[in-house]
């Protein structure tokens, strides 16, 4: 599937690092309940059961369509300050280091904020082999994932057929799909593979050292 394929789009969280391995997903879930609570917003109760900051976005954005943008403003604060403490992805160099080598491009498209995407790559040494990055639109839950937009935003006027997508969740093969771009799912947990293989991705490996042997090969 990688025969043709000039343009590699990249999730963030997982594929290139764990985001919250040092700051866990928990404490940035009730840090942002906080700073809103304390910047005079009412916090649902039904909020403070979200553990997940990423969809607790979501979920205010969708409640209290008002609050998207302080909300959207402080997780990505706090996910700024999480990839301070992320865990690297020890394969992910050699990956890129295949595509750059082959002549493909490299597109980061991810959920988390660009700002926090950019600040991890500066400091991991990765910049320079990535061509952009493509973060949620700020103020605009409504742009991540399963939503095709920030994949479509990164292909810009390349094919579809000339990309691929490699991502660690079934919202990835689904975002994927809707742009008619084909995912490579990337299982690093225990039940990941039949998650992604059920969404529809083309191909499910449990390493990205795999992607990056047959980036080499083709």
């Amino acid at each position: 599937m990688l025969t043709g394929v000039t343009h590699v789009l990249l999730d963030f969280d997982g594929p290139v690092c764990s985001v919250f391995a040092g700051l866990s997903a928990g404490e940035v879930a009730d840090r942002m309940r906080e700073r809103l609570a304390a910047d005079g917003h009412l916090v649902a109760e039904v909020w403070r059961k979200e553990g997940d900051p990423l969809a607790l976005l979501s979920r205010i954005a969708q409640e209290r369509p008002e609050l998207a943008a302080d909300a959207d403003a402080v997780l990505t604060e706090l996910e700024s300050e999480a990839v301070w403490q992320a865990r690297p992805n020890p394969d992910i160099e050699a990956m890129l280091k295949a595509c750059s080598a082959s002549g493909r491009s490299v597109v980061v498209v991810s959920n988390n904020a660009g700002r926090a995407i950019t600040s991890y790559l500066e400091r991991a040494g990765l910049a320079s082999q990535i061509r952009g990055v493509v973060g949620r639109v700020p103020g605009e839950p409504t742009s991540m994932k399963p939503s095709p937009r920030l994949l479509l935003d990164a292909m810009g006027d390349a094919s579809p057929a000339a990309c691929v997508f490699i991502g660690d969740a079934a919202r990835d093969v689904e975002a994927g799909d809707a742009a008619g771009v084909p995912t490579i799912g990337y299982a690093n947990k225990p039940g990941k593979d039949k998650k992604l293989t059920d969404a529809g991705a083309v191909v499910v490996v449990p390493s990205i050292a795999e992607i990056t042997d047959a980036l080499n090969a083709v």
